[in-house]
């Protein structure tokens, strides 16, 4: 299992609109998109002084997977123009960690 993160950052005026249009249109349209290997994304929130960071943490196979959903530089952060009229600044690439063990209780 490869774990995609990536970081977004919004004002607190922003912060709902960001979230709402990730759970209703960009996570809804990466789903549609049917990908193998995709196995899910969670959404982790935290408000840093005067910013919302957001946090998105997408499952797959292997990278090869990744690569299917973003192309060759699979590395290159997924934002698409409608979040990127309400973020204040962004990760550009996404980090990958492989699992390497999950114990669950």
């Amino acid at each position: 299992m490869i774990y995609r993160i990536w970081h977004g950052y919004t004002t607190p005026e922003n912060a709902p609109v960001y979230e709402a249009l990730l759970k209703q249109e960009i996570f809804h349209g990466i789903e549609r998109k049917k990908l193998e290997g995709f196995r899910g994304i969670d959404l982790v929130h935290r408000r840093v002084g005067d910013e919302h960071e957001f946090i998105t943490i997408m499952r797959f196979d292997s990278i090869d997977n990744i690569k299917a959903f973003t192309g060759e530089d699979y590395e290159t952060a997924y934002v698409p123009p409608e979040a990127r009229k309400v973020l204040k600044r962004f990760d550009a690439r996404s980090q990958h960690y492989e699992l390497r063990e999950s114990r669950h209780y």
